[in-house]
């Protein structure tokens, strides 16, 4: 079926606003005093040191798991860990490790990999990618617990992921090592018998307890966790033994909360975002900067405030996959475009909120989007609107805000305000790289 959205004729005539009452406009920059990881590698080959591999012999086989998300380290993470078990007489392979993610089929999630530069020549292992999956336990409401075969046929599982608040929850563990064992290991099975429990209990409770039967009935070895600072830079890469794996996420994601990235503005009455996508975030967009969940049985954020959000494209690396447009209002019909309904909706399944899956609004420009926009605010002085543009909700640090917002950030100490412009558009489109004084 073939929507006939209308044209941008059509929309705009539909309300008198003027492009030209915009507020102007201002970049802002953001400063922070970073301290990541210096050698990153050499740091993934320490971790590896913490780990429970001292009972495997020469040429034990080793199981890696890499997951879907954009985790910009990971890469050098994997191929440093690859190297130290060849160099100890291992057999490592990659499995990945992403739930549903890839359309939910073994090439699906080879191509997800490849899109984060995750390959075999990349990581110097084979991977296997097989979606089959075994019964190795069951949770306290006598679930089935599924976890790779290809894992499981290892002699020894070693996880890795990024440990960062979750998007849909929270609790004692959220997203990292022990959700890559229960969802990620799970595959299309797993990921979708998770999401059931948790929608009928508390997410966080049950992956803890799946996790725990997890480890004590395959061979995890522990695992290899990375946190970012707000420039997608580790600042800290450890390893994990197995028996300390439920002890210690969560200590470590006290620390990822105080790194996570946020907007410097509470309050807005739009919010433009370039990209949306899935190795940005599980949800498309973060969750946790938006100010909306839209989850079943979560609440919703006190902040931020955020009025309307406009979602403009999808990334590549996404392959389609638009879970979380249904976080925005408008969106641009290019987005539309790129969609792949198809894996959208099995990751939906999978994770079991549909709302994040709603057709927003449809816009063919950003013009339109910007003349029709207002009227759905309730602002009558276009100039105090409060709009800020980012690229994604991972780059947050360089920004577009509008001059009632650039007013306010003016007397922060570690925000730099550009000069203020009038709002220019070419040809119906924003700038497409605005961000730089």
């Amino acid at each position: 079926m073939t929507i006939p959205f209308p044209d941008a004729a059509e929309l705009r005539t539909a309300t008198d606003v003027s492009i030209e009452a915009y507020p102007r406009f201002a970049v802002v920059r953001r400063h922070r005093d970073l301290d990541p990881v210096a050698d990153v590698a050499g740091a993934a080959r320490a971790a590896i040191d913490d780990l429970s591999l001292g009972d495997l012999s020469s040429g034990a086989s080793i199981a890696i798991t890499a997951g879907s998300r954009g985790i910009r380290d990971m890469p050098t993470v994997l191929s440093a860990a690859v190297d130290e078990l060849l160099d100890r007489g291992f057999e490592p392979f990659v499995v990945p490790a992403m739930g549903s993610h890839g359309g939910a089929t073994e090439r699906g999630q080879r191509k997800t990999l490849a899109s984060l530069g995750i390959t075999e020549g990349t990581v110097g292992c084979e991977i296997r990618s097989s979606m089959a999956v075994d019964v190795v336990g069951q949770d306290s409401m006598e679930q089935d617990i599924y976890v790779s075969r290809d894992a499981l046929d290892a002699d020894a599982i070693v996880l890795a992921n990024r440990v960062k608040p979750h998007t849909d929850f929270s609790g004692a563990i959220e997203s990292g090592l022990c959700k890559m064992a229960v969802v990620g290991l799970g595959k299309h099975h797993g990921a979708e018998s998770l999401h059931n429990a948790g929608l009928a209990g508390d997410f966080s409770d049950v992956i803890a307890d799946r996790a725990k039967v997890i480890i004590e009935e395959t061979p995890i070895a522990g695992g290899v966790a990375l946190i970012e600072d707000v420039h997608e830079r580790a600042t800290i890469v450890e390893g994990i033994p197995a028996a300390q794996l439920l002890a210690r996420e969560p200590e470590l994601l006290e620390r990822a909360y105080e790194e996570l990235p946020m907007l410097p503005v509470d309050d807005l009455d739009l919010l433009i975002v370039d990209e949306i996508g899935k190795e940005i975030s599980g949800t498309g967009m973060d969750t946790n900067v938006l100010g909306r969940y839209r989850f079943h049985g979560a609440a919703e954020p006190e902040t931020p405030t955020i009025t309307r959000i406009y979602a403009r494209s999808l990334t590549e690396a996404s392959h389609g996959n638009a879970l979380g447009i249904g976080l925005a209002d408008f969106v641009h019909r290019d987005l539309v475009e790129e969609m792949d309904v198809t894996d959208t909706y099995v990751n939906i399944v999978t994770s079991g909120e549909p709302e994040r899956s709603k057709l927003p609004f449809v816009v063919p420009d950003d013009r339109t989007a910007l003349t029709i926009i207002p009227s759905t605010i309730g602002l009558k002085d276009l100039s105090e609107l409060r709009i800020a543009r980012i690229k994604n909700t991972l780059d947050l640090d360089d920004l577009v805000v509008s001059e009632p917002v650039a007013r306010e950030l003016q007397v922060r100490e570690n925000v730099s305000v550009g000069p203020l412009e009038p709002l220019e558009l070419r040809q119906g489109a924003l700038s497409p790289a605005p961000y730089s004084e």
